[in-house]
């Protein structure tokens, strides 16, 4: 059974939470199935996780008192499992189990991220949209980005009106502002020269665009023009630097990522095909840069992302695109112009 949003929310404090950050959590879920009578965790054992019943019965005994129980779909069954840690209880599969965990400091840094950046929206009337706040802060972007920096965030974007047609971004200028859609429709359009146009995406309220000329320090790689009439909230370089790119953008040396690739994390190589080709690192995927908004569904979301290209600016855009998507990813420092060459392989 695939543990979705939904099923999360039934559960406290879950409930709680955004759509989208309990879309992230149900990513991390894991089902973990019990035989009647079998031990699912002991009393004084310390635990990283948090325990939901999801079908079955379990009995909470504390020793020299009596038990209590816990059925699915009841009332207490909303709760999770003993929450103390260590555990104050040991819990026993009355009939078959099944159980949703959720790893515990996830669950409670997402709480509370989500009730302070609340707060703050409540406290501060800039924007006069606490909807829109609260949709933006439930994005998976926003989910590693320290609530301090939430409240900077609102206080400085500048709202800006557009009506149908209008050119907000033009490929080839330089990169000023990065922007997010609070009302109306905009269309993203790359132009090759002597070749027709190619529409990159169709984007919505609080999707953002321009982080590519604002990361790589390179002009605008596409033109963005408004399908509606709406109003868009941007932000200037310098905020952007500070408050976003900052928080979202981590980065590993060639040992470092030697580790986290020995645990299991993959290598994304964002250069073009032919560059790729000519030479890149053993296991690597290559998604070149101007296809990862269309690709990015396609990757795993529980896998760890190293991306990389011949130096930072393109694996920096990647990174920030992909982390703006939920995935946990990572920008290899000095990029493949700091691998020696006999670690590079022709695919």
């Amino acid at each position: 059974m695939t543990i979705t949003a939904d099923i999360l929310g039934q559960y406290v404090p879950l409930n709680s939470l955004s759509r989208q950050t309990l879309e992230l959590l149900a990513a991390s879920a894991e089902e973990i199935s019990y035989k009647p009578s079998q031990v699912i965790f002991i009393q004084g054992k310390h635990d990283d996780r948090l325990y939901f019943v999801l079908e079955g019965e379990v009995a909470l005994q504390r020793e020299k008192h009596r038990a209590r129980y816990v059925r699915a779909s009841s009332k207490k069954a909303r709760l999770p499992l003993d929450r103390s840690n260590p555990h104050s209880r040991t819990a026993t599969a009355v009939t078959k189990v099944r159980l949703i965990a959720l790893e515990e400091a996830m669950v409670e840094r997402r709480l509370g991220q989500n009730q302070a950046a609340s707060y703050e929206m409540v406290e501060y009337s800039g924007v006069g949209d606490p909807q829109w706040m609260m949709d933006i802060v439930g994005q998976p972007a926003f989910q590693d980005i320290p609530t301090a920096n939430i409240n900077d965030l609102f206080s400085r974007f500048e709202p800006v009106r557009y009506r149908a047609g209008d050119v907000v971004i033009r490929q080839g200028e330089k990169g000023d502002y990065y922007y997010m859609i609070r009302e109306g429709q905009a269309e993203i359009v790359h132009q090759e020269p002597k070749r027709n146009p190619v529409v990159l995406a169709q984007i919505g309220r609080g999707e953002g665009f321009g982080e590519e000329a604002l990361l790589s320090g390179l002009p605008r790689n596409a033109t963005v023009t408004m399908m509606s009439d709406g109003e868009l909230m941007r932000l200037s370089k310098r905020d952007f630097d500070d408050l976003l790119k900052a928080p979202l953008l981590m980065q590993v040396d060639t040992m470092e990522s030697k580790h986290l690739l020995a645990a299991g994390a993959k290598l994304l190589d964002v250069r073009l095909e032919d560059e790729y080709k000519a030479g890149t690192l053993k296991g690597s995927i290559n998604l070149p840069l101007y296809l990862l908004r269309v690709r990015a569904a396609a990757l795993k979301p529980r896998k760890k992302y190293i991306v990389f290209c011949e130096h930072e600016e393109r694996s920096s855009v990647a990174a920030f695109l992909l982390a703006q998507r939920g995935f946990d990813v990572y920008v290899l420092k000095g990029g493949l112009s700091a691998v020696p060459d006999e670690e590079r392989v022709t695919p």
